[in-house]
Formats: C-alpha cells, sequence, structure tokens
C-alpha cells in the first residue's frame, strides 16, 4: 500500500506490507493531537501541460547520475516540510486534501449537534461536533476516563490483568498480545482468530535494544513519568523507568519486522488449550473471554499465532511481573491510547515526546486531530459521502482499463519468463487471470446503526467506535468470508495487496495527480498510476505474495528449483538496497524491503510495456523534447518526489518495508534496460550497471 502506519494489527500486516506507497511513522498519527497551531498551506503542485512538473527539474544532474535529483531536485530544494508533518510530497499533499474535503463535509453535518443522534449524518455531525468542542474537553477533564482508571486500580491478580487486557479490544485498555480477526491464510474463505505479539510503546523492538536509539528511549521514559504525574499516579518517575525495563524485556523477545514479512513462519494453528500448554503464566481463556469470544468449546478453538516464542516468553515475563509494574503499565498505556480525547495537557505532553521521536516542530490544528478521530470511529460513512462528492465515475472507468492493459504486459511477461519451469508458469498465469481489482469504493457500504453516538462525550463516543469495530469483526468469526471489506476508506491516499483474495484495491482518494491525471499524457499516467497498479500486481508474486495461491491459499506452488532462481535474483536486487546510504551512516535494509522493491522494480517494468502495447506500432510522440519512455520515467520519478526529517528517516528505516524515495526511483530505473538507451546512460555514470549486473525478474 501507499502509506505504512506502524502500529498495525494483523488483520492489516499483509496488506501493507504489500503496497506501494512510502510509511507513515508512528507519531504522526499522534500528532493529529493538535491545539490551535496552524501551519502555512503549501503551494499546491504544478504538473504543468501535460502531466510534469517541468520546472521542478534540476537539469544541471546528469540522469545517469542521481535520476531522483534529475527529476526533483529543484522542487526539492525549495520545499519546506510543513511544521505539522514529518514529511511532504505527493502522499501528504493529497492528504491534505482528502482530510479538507471531510473537513468540509464534517462542518456541514456538524451545524447542528444532536443530544442523541440516529442517522448517521446526525452521527457524524455530533460526533465532529463533540470533539470540536475544546472548552467542554477541557471542563471534563480526566472525569471521563475516571472508571477506566479506577478499572485498573482494582486489578490485584494476574488473572485480573489478563481480563483487563482483554478488555483492550472495545476501549483503550492495552495488552501484551493483539488479538484479530482475519481470513485464514491457508482457508481464507473463513475467519481465524490471530494472536501476535504486542506491547511496546515505541515504534520498534530496535528502540529498545540499539545504542543510537538511546536518546528516544530516554524521551520515552521522561513522557512516561509526565503521563503519570498528570494521573497523580504514584512515584511517576519510579513506575516509569519500571515501565521501559519491563518493555524492553518483551522487546527482547520479539521478532524483527524481517522476520514478520515471512507468512509460513507466522502461521501457528494451535487450540487454545495447547496456547496455554505452550505458553504458561498468562491466563489465556480469561483474556480471550473478556475480549468477547463465545465461551462455548473456547479452549477447543483454533487460533494462529504469529510469533510462538515471543508468545511463550513474553508470558513468562508477565509471569514474572508485578501487579504494581502492571497496573502503571495499563494506566499509562490507557492514556497514551485515549490522548487525542483528553485535556491539553495531555497532548502537549505527548508531542513533546513525538517531537523528541521525528523532529516534527509543531502541531496541526485541532480539526485535523477531529477528522481523524471522526474517520477512525466512521470511515465508511464519511467515505460514501466523499465519493458522492468527489469522485467523478469517469476516473473509475479510466483506472479500470489502465488495470487490464497492465495485466495484459504483465500475462505477456510471465508467457516469456525464462527462469520459470513450465508448471511454475502456468500456475502464475492462472493466478494473474483470477486477480481481482476494486477501484475507488468498495461494492458494500457498512452498516452503522449500532455505534452509538451522544452529544458532548468525546471519550466516550471514541470509546464506542473501537468496541463497535471490534464487535464487527467478532460477529464475523464463524461465518464466510466477505470478499467486499476494504481495509483501508475510499479518502484514504493509498492502495494495498490482498493476498488472501488475489486481490488489489485503489481507493478514491489516491486517483488524483501526480498518481493520476485526467488531463495528464498517456505516457505521464503510464509511469505515475499504471506505476503502483503494475506494482500491486507483482506484489502478488513478490517474495511474500508468491507464496499464496489463485485462491488466496497459503500454499507453496513453487518448484524447489524455481524457488532458489528467484531467491537469488531477489538477493542480487536486495544486495543494491543494502548499499543504499539514505543519510551518512544509515542504510536501507534490502530484507526488510524486499517485497516493496520487488514490486517498484515489476510495476515500473510492466507500466513501460503497457504504454509501449497501447502505441499500437504508431511512433511515440515527442512533447517539449521528451520521447515516450522518457515522459513514462518522469511519471514514476515524480510520484516519489518527497522530502523526510532525519529522525523520521531514521525510524523508517527499522520499521517501514519501504524504501525511501531516492531510492524507489533510482534503483528500479538502473535495472531496466529501457531507461538507459531513453536518457543516454554509459559507463562512467554513478548509476551505470552493467547488463549482467542488471537484475530482472518480471
Amino acid at each position: 500500500m501507499l502509506k505504512r502506519s506502524t502500529k498495525l494489527s494483523r488483520r492489516l500486516a499483509l496488506l501493507l506490507s504489500a503496497g506501494i506507497g512510502l510509511g507513515s511513522v508512528a507519531v504522526t498519527a499522534h500528532a493529529e493531537d493538535a491545539a490551535q497551531t496552524t501551519t502555512p498551506a503549501v503551494q499546491p503542485a504544478s504538473f504543468g501541460a501535460w502531466g510534469v512538473d517541468l520546472a521542478g527539474r534540476d537539469t544541471a544532474e546528469k540522469p545517469g547520475n542521481n535520476f531522483f535529483k534529475y527529476a526533483n531536485g529543484t522542487y526539492l530544494d525549495h520545499l519546506t516540510i510543513p511544521s505539522d508533518m514529518t514529511s511532504y510530497g505527493p502522499f501528504n499533499a493529497l492528504a491534505e486534501l482528502s482530510r479538507q474535503r471531510v473537513q468540509t463535509i464534517l462542518n456541514e453535518l456538524s451545524a447542528h449537534p444532536v443530544k442523541h443522534p440516529a442517522s448517521i449524518e446526525e452521527k457524524l455531525g455530533t460526533f465532529y461536533a463533540s470533539f470540536m468542542d475544546e472548552k467542554s474537553v477541557e471542563k471534563q477533564g480526566t472525569k471521563p476516563m475516571q472508571a477506566d482508571l479506577d478499572a485498573i486500580l482494582k486489578m490485584k491478580d494476574a488473572a485480573a490483568f489478563a481480563t483487563l487486557a482483554g478488555s483492550a479490544t472495545t476501549g483503550f485498555a492495552t495488552s501484551p498480545f493483539s488479538l484479530a480477526i482475519n481470513p485464514d491464510a491457508k482457508d481464507p474463505t473463513h475467519y481465524a482468530l490471530n494472536v501476535d505479539q504486542d506491547g511496546l510503546g515505541l515504534p520498534d523492538r530496535d528502540y529498545y535494544l540499539k545504542p543510537e536509539f538511546a536518546a528516544k528511549k530516554t524521551a520515552y521514559q521522561t513522557y512516561i513519568t509526565k503521563v503519570l504525574t498528570l494521573i497523580k499516579w504514584p512515584e511517576p518517575a519510579q513506575a516509569a523507568a519500571a515501565i521501559v525495563a519491563f518493555e524492553t524485556k518483551l522487546a527482547e523477545t520479539h521478532w524483527a519486522r524481517a522476520d514478520l514479512r515471512n507468512p509460513e513462519k507466522t502461521y501457528n494453528p494451535m487450540t487454545v488449550a495447547d496456547l496455554a500448554k505452550a505458553a504458561p503464566g498468562f491466563d489465556w481463556v480469561g483474556w480471550l473471554t473478556a475480549a468477547g469470544l463465545p465461551k462455548e468449546g473456547l479452549e477447543n478453538r483454533t487460533v494462529i499465532v504469529g510469533e510462538p516464542s515471543a508468545i511463550t516468553s513474553g508470558a513468562a515475563e508477565l509471569a514474572k511481573a508485578d501487579i504494581g509494574l502492571l497496573q502503571a503499565w495499563e494506566a499509562f498505556h490507557t492514556v497514551e491510547n485515549a490522548t487525542s480525547y483528553l485535556p491539553d495537557a495531555f497532548v502537549q505532553a505527548r508531542f513533546e515526546f513525538s517531537k523528541a521521536l521525528t523532529g516534527q516542530p509543531a502541531l496541526p490544528a485541532r480539526w485535523k486531530r477531529g477528522v481523524q478521530a471522526t474517520s477512525s470511529a466512521m470511515g465508511m460513512a464519511l467515505g460514501k459521502v466523499y465519493v458522492e462528492r468527489y469522485f467523478p465515475a469517469e476516473n473509475r472507468t479510466a483506472m479500470q482499463k489502465l488495470t487490464n492493459d497492465l495485466k495484459d504486459a504483465f500475462r505477456i511477461r510471465l508467457q516469456h519468463n525464462t527462469w520459470m519451469s513450465k508448471p511454475t508458469r502456468e500456475a502464475a498465469l492462472r493466478k494473474l487471470e483470477n486477480f481481482e481489482v476494486q477501484v475507488g469504493y468498495p461494492n458494500e457500504w457498512r452498516d452503522y446503526s449500532d455505534l452509538a453516538v451522544k452529544k458532548g462525550d468525546v471519550y466516550g463516543n471514541a470509546k464506542n467506535g473501537i468496541a463497535f469495530e471490534w464487535h464487527y469483526w467478532v460477529a464475523r468469526l464463524d461465518k464466510p468470508v466477505n470478499r467486499n471489506e476494504w481495509d483501508m476508506t475510499p479518502q484514504t491516499v493509498n492502495a494495498y495487496n490482498n493476498p488472501l483474495f488475489d486481490q488489489v484495491v485503489f481507493p478514491a482518494a489516491i486517483l488524483q495527480p501526480p498518481f493520476f491525471n485526467a488531463k495528464a499524457d498517456a505516457a505521464v499516467n503510464y509511469g505515475a498510476i499504471g506505476g503502483v497498479i503494475g506494482h500491486e500486481m507483482t506484489h502478488s508474486f513478490d517474495d511474500e505474495g508468491r507464496k499464496f495461491d489463485e485462491h488466496g491459499r497459503l500454499r507453496d506452488w513453487w518448484t524447489k528449483a524455481d524457488a532458489d532462481r528467484f531467491q537469488k535474483l531477489a538477493d542480487r536486487l536486495g544486495a543494491q538496497y543494502d548499499a543504499f546510504e539514505v543519510l551518512p551512516g544509515v542504510h536501507v535494509n534490502g530484507k526488510l524491503t524486499m517485497g516493496e522493491n520487488i514490486a517498484d522494480l515489476g510495476g515500473l517494468t510492466l507500466a513501460l510495456d503497457a504504454y509501449h502495447a497501447s502505441l499500437k506500432g504508431q511512433p511515440a510522440l515527442v512533447i517539449d523534447g521528451l520521447t515516450g519512455d522518457q515522459r513514462v520515467f518522469l511519471g514514476w520519478a515524480q510520484v516519489w518526489r518527497e522530502k523526510l526529517r532525519d529522525d523520521t528517516v531514521k525510524q523508517l528505516v527499522v520499521t517501514d518495508p519501504h524504501s525511501p524515495p531516492q531510492a524507489r526511483v533510482n534503483i528500479p530505473m538502473h535495472n531496466i534496460d529501457a531507461w538507459y538507451k531513453a536518457w543516454d546512460v554509459k559507463a562512467g555514470d554513478k548509476l551505470y550497471l552493467t547488463p549482467k549486473e542488471r537484475v530482472k525478474i518480471w
């Protein structure tokens, strides 16, 4: 997908690692918690007469030395990241446009909030109006949260802790393990329960264990101390130190993110009874019961355990933990999870930590926080209104045509693949033919009739939204999977590949310039949105996606020889990314980013093929001195013209399966033969690779 959050349920884990976009750091989600800070608007991007910002290029840079800089250098030299953001580029610009459009919708709907709203329009308007009533939030103080804090103080033993942690699915509490309901990876027609490692407050285990993040860890402990002080917790500094020490122990047990990308290693089915034997020290039945799962037959119900060693070790750590520590840990994380709905003192405390973590200097305006909060609770309801107002029907039609063009190009690539054996190639073609694309908005809209919203109850409304979402999935647990469910809202600037459905989804909000531009030259659209389409398609055949068959089942349908040949090519490509230095001493993790890198190379390759096929044998036009192939490459490069803060880069290199923008342009390009011809790249240029060094997978 296009942007990735670092705090995810397993529901999104495969989807988000099989997407196209740059990851968003965890604190960006927090940073919608804004006071009254306003940020000067960034000037809207100009894409010229035919879809490319020619003035944004740095023509003093030789394309063969740094194509990213050649295509985007002048634009980026004059770009200042808004003070309330950690990065800025096309994703951010379109996300901001989407927020503004949603704000317009919510401003209209919230003009007359209702005490007990019934219609979805009333619920949306009342939810947003209540959130925006900052005076009321300040007046209520911590009273709305008191019942949750009292429940924590009443927690006197391990069984009570497991019960409280289980309730995290329906409120602001936290849990040392995550629980999700997803299609079963080996039978995606039915849902399964997934249990995974969790419990860390910093972005990744490396933040606890590696010395280069020591300052961030210290800032985190300072933040915990401030939060506990605000709620008058006894000995807050001592409790904060104990919490960080406890989470460090959990971090030592956690699997690395690169290992989480292996769907075979993270598929470990067992009954709840077997889980209790494998991971003693935690009341699993009590935890699951508190989460609302049916009690009857619970011990015999199957769960899919993602990281068995981490779950076992985590349970052992919990068994040793003092109940006072667990109370403080729960109290801190409950406040942290609810901060958006609490008075400004809590927001400011979190922002100070956010600033230390990412370098973001200012908080966004409160209305952005309100848009985010309302979207979290009723995203699909907002999406329906968004589509009606802002998504032209012709965009859906144009995308469907482009998708078919890319699918045709991929079919030809597979038919002529030289390193695949015939049986594997035939199976790959079957998978491609089964490939489903959904564009703009889902085929079915969600019903929010059961979601309770009350005027003036900011904390309660948000908590009800969390509970509604969880109950929505619990109700589906023993029912057939609905393939029309989306894991993104239409107003999300992103796209994703769902390997369990052999499906890709393109929300409405991404189908705008520079990704898709109805007024642009065809070559530019093929390079931009065509590259995105190809990227998502090839995710079905990357190092993760290839392990799912044409029905979305986790099954090894490759011969060993084919898998070995594929891996050798993937390793060669990974080495190119490992060598890429983002900042002095900071390198891309080629293993973590492998799937995205393969998809970038495949997507751009397919986009170029589809563009050539669209010419139907006719010569391409030359526009402003640029050939068709050159415009395809510029279309792709322009999508990635993003600037990031240094601390954000350092975080994303550890947490994000997507490579940084420069790498997403330069490395795929210099593996494609047509790029050399298009830009007259020769030996001696910095990006030059000999033909034998170029990696060709699809």
